[in-house]
């Protein structure tokens, strides 16, 4: 795609941001946007920021890619008046920082809206601009201990682990784009802007692994919400060595263990079918796991792979970043583009998230020179249009009189309906009787889980056997009075039931399909079993998730990420992005797209500064200088408590050395007093630092309270109020999440097939006796 066929194209995007919010300009530009980046004499700061390649920022090239770049004066009265005229001919204005770099040229972030009404200005700072803890600073590890994931992560008694450097920021990038895109649909449909307070913190703690929110199918039979103790296990996806590294295995259907079984020659005390249910191949893991080593010592992870692919077993190698840009898929789908980052240096970027109608959405030219310009849209007309008000009575909200089919399923494709359904659109799961999904899966007794409660709350539940005789002629029927399918099957799923894109697109023209896969819907590895675990191994991301120093309890292998459902719950969110990407441009020409969504992709692009200087050590060490920054996890005063203490330079560093003396005593210093209390002193000495924060810390955070970042959430079904996410980010213009309660499957059956599909009670009677549908919900009166 490219010129006026892009999503976005004719979006005018005005960057003033720096660091934390370049990234957000560059999804959109990736996605057809004209972006202009305004920078001061002497060009961004954050293009100085380490690591750097050839003197440049990597972090700046990549996030800065396919943008131009004017150069303004905030000293110059002509620069300043030029700045209004770019803000008052844009679409979106991006900036980042307190009081961020529009101020510097006489107007804030906030009264550029004010002054412009039809603008989007979205303000990034770490915490917000109010609230307690506003004036506090931010780094990934400071995220990551506020947010509840760093409690997660790490041995059951020790220090904990903290995750991979870089994807709580990319984390917030990706929520700050959904939210800036939000309120310009929105605009679209009422011709009114908004302003967004855009907080880092809240979008770690909604859009990583909320602690509030779907726990991933694993963990829907869990509920321990006032658990206060570390992970109780850290391998429930066995990692094991190998003769040239380590392989991760997933075996959860019985037809997968008895593939396991065979490939291990049927050992003849494993044939109870008691060893079919997951809790006892636990209980006997220890045996399992030595004939397994044994098996292994002498094969290659590429081997392991292979074979197990005949076998019917989920594997997959654990890939150091440095490997992953030549793995056989990667680089069979272009994954990543060999390019000139900066003058003089070239260097191999991943490309992007996307891509649309089976072409790729991403890099497509590196970041500008300071002021290389075009420096206004004068030469690029806008694309204005107007999204069609339906009368919803929902109306109120942006995605009013939107109607989406909702196929997906677990954590990835619930958490893409979900973003829809709480603003507004009407949101249709369709579910099977006899594959219901997974996170209906619930303690004994228990009737809806957690986990669905919270990812299909704002649905309608409709109770369809696809593959039934007459299934498909309801489907396309809903299809056709539709604007969207969402999916996240095993590519081919949806042709194998005989709708591919082009049959949707013969139903209804208009279609957007959003879906996402494991590995991409091309590429030698597409029809590999798609779980988080695997995409973490295959991608670099669960050998980043170690201790430092690779120091582990002995025996055991050195990795740490069994205990997060990354990147799931991200990915819905940048699938959301591209699907509502692909509405906005429907609305200019009349036509759908088709949207794809590489889960290992995703987690890739997560990483894409450290793809980068990876890659870039590996092949021009000399140009590379990776910088001093540094977090630390230190023990505190009480039972398991702990804190994390960043340096993001020499400065951080002189000043927390001021305040703890030197390093080699910090750990005893920080020892006599309570986290928060560690956290407090450094931060007003103007140090990132954080307490370790469990999940009933995050519900009390003074800073989430403040901001109303959560709201009570009530079903009929479930005793207690839960904790929901009150929206993407706090707006002017727009409400608070809906709060209809997550159905039964099929409860709202009758009522989609009356009001929407028209048919008549004799009609809906008899699918419903002859299989085609079901219901499980009350009728609804005519």
């Amino acid at each position: 795609m490219s010129g006026d066929e892009s999503l976005l194209a004719g979006l005018r995007v005005l960057d003033l941001s720096g660091g934390p919010g370049d990234a957000v300009g560059r999804i959109l530009a990736d996605l057809g946007a004209d972006v202009i980046k305004v920078e001061p004499p002497g060009g961004s700061p954050a293009r100085h920021t380490a690591p750097r390649l050839a003197g440049t920022s990597i972090a700046f090239a990549v996030h800065n890619a396919n943008k131009s770049s004017v150069v303004l004066d905030p000293a110059d009265d002509g620069d300043r008046e030029r700045l209004l005229g770019l803000a008052g001919a844009a679409d979106i204005v991006i900036d980042s920082g307190t009081p961020g770099q529009a101020a510097a040229y006489g107007a804030s972030c906030a009264q550029l809206a004010d002054r412009f009404d039809h603008l989007v200005a979205l303000s990034v700072t770490d915490f917000g601009l109010d609230g307690p803890r506003a004036d506090w600073r931010a780094t990934d590890a400071v995220l990551y201990a506020l947010s509840s994931a760093l409690s997660r992560s790490g041995p059951t008694t020790g220090t904990p682990v903290l995750p991979p450097d870089g994807i709580a920021s990319a984390t917030a990038a990706v929520q700050a784009t959904w939210a800036t895109l939000v309120a310009y649909y929105h605009r679209l449909r009422t011709g009114r802007g908004d302003y967004i307070d855009f907080s880092r913190f809240e979008a770690v703690v909604l859009a990583l692994d909320p602690p509030f929110g779907s726990h991933g199918q694993a963990a829907a039979a869990g509920g321990a919400e006032k658990w206060r103790g570390r992970p109780r296990n850290q391998d429930a996806y066995p990692i094991l060595p190998c003769a040239d590294g380590y392989v991760r295995m997933v075996v959860l259907a019985p037809r997968q263990w008895h593939g396991l079984r065979a490939w291990l020659g049927e050992p003849e005390q494993f044939q109870d079918p008691k060893f079919d249910t997951i809790i006892e191949r636990f209980l006997a893991w220890k045996e399992i796991g030595a004939l397994l080593t044994d098996m292994f010592a002498t094969m290659t992870m590429a081997e392991i792979a292979d074979a197990a692919q005949s076998y019917g077993v989920p594997v997959a190698a654990v890939l150091e970043p440095s490997a992953v840009g030549d793995s056989e898929h990667f680089a069979a789908v272009g994954a990543f583009t060999e390019a000139e980052l900066v003058p003089g240096a070239r260097g191999r970027v991943p490309v992007g998230y996307y891509t649309a109608d089976g072409a790729r959405l991403g890099f497509r030219t590196p970041a500008p020179v300071a002021g290389a310009g075009p420096d206004d849209w004068a030469d690029r007309p806008a694309r204005e249009v107007r999204i069609e008000d339906r009368g919803d009575r929902r109306a109120g909200l942006p995605f009013a009189g939107l109607r989406i089919v909702d196929l997906g399923i677990i954590v990835a494709g619930g958490e893409l309906s979900r973003l829809f359904g709480d603003l507004g659109a009407e949101v249709i799961k369709v579910e099977s009787a006899k594959y219901p999904d997974g996170l209906r899966q619930g303690r004994p007794g228990q009737v809806l889980s957690e986990s669905f409660a919270w990812t299909h709350r704002n649905n309608l539940g409709l109770g369809l056997e696809l593959r039934s005789p007459g299934g498909a002629e309801v489907f396309e029927q809903l299809v056709a009075r539709s604007d969207a399918v969402f999916a996240n099957f095993k590519p081919g799923t949806l042709a194998g039931l005989g709708f591919p894109y082009e049959r949707l697109r013969e139903i209804n023209p208009a279609i957007v399909l959003a879906e996402s896969s494991a590995f991409g819907d091309t590429g030698p590895w597409s029809a590999r079993m798609g779980y988080g675990p695997l995409v973490r191994a295959s991608t670099g991301v669960t050998s980043l998730w170690t201790a430092p120093d690779g120091v582990t309890e002995a025996g055991r292998h050195p990795f740490f990420d069994a205990t997060t459902v990354f990147p799931d719950h991200i990915v819905g969110r940048i699938t959301a992005i591209g699907a509502l990407a692909a509405l906005i441009g429907r609305a200019a020409t009349g036509t759908g797209t088709h949207i794809h969504v590489s889960q290992a992709e995703a987690g890739i692009n997560q990483l894409d500064t450290l793809f980068v200087e990876q890659r870039a050590l590996q092949d021009n060490p000399a140009a590379v200088e990776v910088g001093a920054a540094a977090d630390g996890v230190y023990p505190c005063a009480g039972d398991d408590e702990w804190a994390v203490i960043s340096l993001r330079d020499e400065a951080d560093r002189q000043a927390a050395t001021a305040v703890l003396g030197e390093p080699a005593g910090w750990a005893d210093w920080t020892r006599a007093r309570t986290p928060a209390e560690v956290a407090e002193t450094l931060q007003a000495a103007g140090v990132p630092a954080a307490p370790m924060q469990r999940r009933p810390e995050v519900l009390a955070d003074p800073q989430l309270s403040t901001r109303g970042t959560y709201q009570d959430m009530h079903h009929p079904l479930i005793e207690r109020p839960l904790p929901a996410e009150s929206g993407p980010a706090p707006y002017r213009h727009i409400a608070n999440a809906l709060q209809q309660p997550a159905p039964l499957p099929g409860q709202h059956t009758h009522q989609i097939c009356r009001d929407i599909l028209e048919f008549d009670d004799a009609r809906i009677d008899r699918l419903l006796a002859d299989g085609v549908l079901f219901s499980s919900g009350e009728r609804v009166p005519t």
